[in-house]
């Protein structure tokens, strides 16, 4: 594809992407003032994270009203037809700004006049309290919709309202309404808090790093660098979907951006090469979603679990980069499929050798390269962020096309538009994750989740798995998962953490120390721990320790790094389970988007997108029950390859089709051996032999296949 192609399929991405939220022109007096606020603060925020000393509670206050003063001019209150009307909406937009932009200033300015009072109300630390959470509302009622404000209300109400009129484990006595308000907005626990700590830390820089990527030209680069290496496979287009969208999720982390970027230039080749309309969206949308899950951005999803677990940030996407890769070849497994069903052969793309692209744009891999080194060598995520976007531009002068100072200012001016929408939902976010802080309410929730799942894991995965559904209709992937992870994560990992607790009382290899915690519970029974014993009896021996010790009891028993990769696993299941809005109907944005550049309709895409993303479902019971986290090299290895394989025969048997046609039987036996190789138990050859079992299934597959075509060319 030629580069003029590229750019205008770029620019076309771009106005789709900025199509449902911006509605005032950029040429505009708003457009040059949001532009010009937009490079202004992308400076201050590197100022924040390099050299800067102002205390965290400020600067996540000057981060909020700079972003909620930005996000009020890009996203109108209302949208009006006549002049008149948007003058009207202009002038509202503007004072909610600047309300917000005094709401810090009061807070810098009275903050210690407040704690001179003994954190005593006066009169308008009231007024500015309410009025900083009501912006926060209305920010995020702009650009998610109703579910969030609603959500927070009804957190904040709890609190101090209607909580103390329910019975039951959810009952709460109360706090003031002055308590409420201090720590949602004086408190470094509330909507200035960790959460928005993390959006103007890790999570800005991240986004401006891409912006300056995308300025660059890395994203045509990337584009056509997949085009290259696998538009020339049969079904090509839609692997240059699946590869596309993977390298463009290590630099974006957003599948929608992602869907509008790639989607403009795959799904046209998808439909082109053969391929259905409605599967071309759908693996768009599916590999789409994979962008969130590939390292080294990851959405904002890492950082925050970063944060959650206290694990290195450089741990956590080095131990994402296999299960990701795993959920790409998952799709990939869909498309090849239905290229071999549908006759989809490969299209003339139009391309350059690989080696003449790589060598025009190899200098585009530099930055990516400078921040994994950064990262591995043990540099902060922001600064290695920082350096990188430095990387970025001294590496485009390598190139026929180097960044000058309105490029660089325009990727800064960028960066803060596509950050303001994430900043107005993690400061928003803050505000609930605070109310579960305040009342205990997670810690509850987690052990009714438990009580309901009668202590089972899979029960618990799948009940998350409905939770993070529902929320999903109404919240964005990484509000969603941030919600689920303060309600459910201790539950799951106590579980998992349970499952290597039995093991080792089976293998009767449990610590003195922690056989102590038995013998305060049942002294009797506790003398069984010194041998080996079966998993019911180890389960009924657990069952005796009350819920107050169990913590404890994981402590002694298990290393703490084993304990680190659980709760890591833990989250990493949450994380992918709240992925699956993008692709779940009938709430999911990033199909609806596919949807809409294929011309296809929006509710059959979303069903076909979750088909074809079923990696999602699969993978978090891979870390729920096998070494995938936290084990050997060797067992991380093993479980990587066993499962590729076992996914490839899920997809045939759920599609009855591999290289030709499957009947029912081979159907059957396709899925049986798939199920074989990822079970979760440690016998090789059970797992050799369902590999065995697909690959002569394939084989047969593909001899059919060639058969049919010797006989089609005969008959011809």
């Amino acid at each position: 594809m030629s580069t003029t192609s590229i750019n205008a399929d770029q620019e076309l991405a771009e106005k789709l992407q900025s199509l449902e939220l911006s509605q005032r022109p950029e040429g505009s007096a708003v457009g040059r003032f949001i532009y010009w606020a937009g490079v202004l603060f992308a400076l201050a925020h590197i100022y924040f994270n390099t050299l800067g000393t102002l205390p965290e509670l400020w600067v996540s206050a000057i981060h909020f009203s700079g972003f909620a003063l930005i996000c009020s001019l890009m996203v109108p209150m209302v949208r009006c037809q006549t002049a008149a009307g948007r003058r009207l909406a202009l002038m509202l937009d503007t004072l909610v700004g600047i309300a917000a932009v005094f709401c810090s200033l009061y807070l810098i300015g009275f903050e210690d006049a407040l704690y001179e009072r003994g954190v005593k109300f006066a009169q308008l630390d009231w007024v500015f309290a309410v009025c900083a959470i009501f912006i926060s509302l209305e920010m995020a009622r702009r650009t998610t919709g109703w579910f969030i404000p609603v959500m927070i209300v009804t957190a904040l109400t709890y609190v101090f309202w209607w909580g103390q009129y329910i019975d039951g484990v959810f009952g709460f006595p109360g706090l003031s309404l002055e308590t409420v308000l201090f720590r949602s907005y004086f408190s470094p626990e509330g909507m200035f808090g960790s959460i928005a700590r993390i959006s103007w830390t890790f999570v800005f820089m991240f986004i401006l790093f891409g912006a300056f990527l995308v300025k660059s030209g890395a994203g045509d680069f990337i584009i056509e660098l997949s085009r290259c290496a696998a538009g020339r496979f049969v079904g090509g287009p839609g692997f240059v979907a699946v590869l596309g969208s993977g390298l463009m999720g290590s630099v974006s982390g957003s599948s929608v951006a992602n869907t509008v970027s790639t989607g403009v230039i795959t799904i046209p080749l998808m439909r082109k090469a053969g391929f259905p309309a409605k599967f071309a969206a759908g693996v768009e949308a599916a590999a789409s979603t994979g962008g969130q899950l590939m390292p080294p951005v990851m959405g904002a999803g890492a950082f925050i679990m970063a944060s959650y677990t206290q694990i290195p940030y450089v741990d956590i996407i080095s131990i994402a980069a296999l299960p990701a890769l795993l959920y790409f070849m998952s799709v990939g497994f869909f498309v090849r499929v239905e290229a071999m069903r549908s006759h989809a052969d490969s299209v003339e793309l139009d391309t350059r050798p690989i080696g003449e692209v790589f060598k025009d744009g190899w200098h585009y891999l530099l930055p990516l390269v400078v921040l994994v080194a950064l990262l591995i060598y043990g540099f902060t995520p922001t600064y290695a962020a920082g350096i990188s976007i430095i990387s970025v531009v001294v590496s485009s002068w390598l190139s026929k096309n180097p960044m000058g100072i309105r490029d660089i200012l325009d990727s800064l001016a960028q960066g803060s538009k596509n950050m303001a929408t994430t900043a107005m939902l993690l400061v928003a976010v803050g505000l609930v994750v605070n109310v579960v802080a305040m009342t205990g309410i997670g810690n509850t929730f987690s052990l009714m989740v438990t009580d309901w799942a009668g202590g089972s894991l899979l029960i618990t995965i799948l009940l998350v798995a409905l939770a993070s559904l529902i929320l999903g209709m109404g919240l964005p992937v990484t509000a969603s998962y941030i919600v689920l992870a303060t309600l459910s994560a201790p539950a799951l990992y106590s579980l998992i953490a349970e499952i290597e607790l039995i093991s080792m009382m089976v293998a009767g290899t449990l610590p003195e120390a922690a056989q102590t915690i038995f013998l305060l519970v049942d002294a009797e029974k506790a003398a069984l721990l010194m041998a080996p014993m079966t998993e019911l009896d180890a389960q009924q021996m657990l069952a005796i320790v009350p819920d107050d010790f169990k913590g404890q009891l994981l402590e002694m028993a298990i290393a703490p790094e084993t304990l680190a990769m659980t709760l890591l696993s833990a989250h990493m299941i949450i994380f992918w389970l709240s992925q699956d809005s993008n692709v779940t109907p009938p709430v999911c944005l990033t199909a609806f988007a596919a949807a809409a550049i294929a011309k296809t309709p929006p509710m059959a895409t979303g069903f076909m997108a979750w088909k074809v993303a079923k990696g999602l479902y699969i993978v978090p019971l891979l870390f729920a029950y096998t070494g995938f986290i936290g084990g050997t090299t060797s067992e991380v290895l093993s479980v990587f390859v066993f499962s590729l394989f076992g996914i490839y025969a899920l997809v045939g048997c759920m599609e009855g089709y591999l290289e030709s046609p499957l009947n029912i039987g081979l159907r059957i036996l396709s899925g049986i051996s798939g199920v074989v190789m990822m079970w979760p138990h440690d016998e090789l050859l059970f797992k050799l032999a369902g590999m065995a079992v697909f690959v002569l299934l394939f084989w047969y597959s593909r001899r059919q296949y060639k058969l049919q075509s010797v006989t089609a060319v005969a008959a011809g």
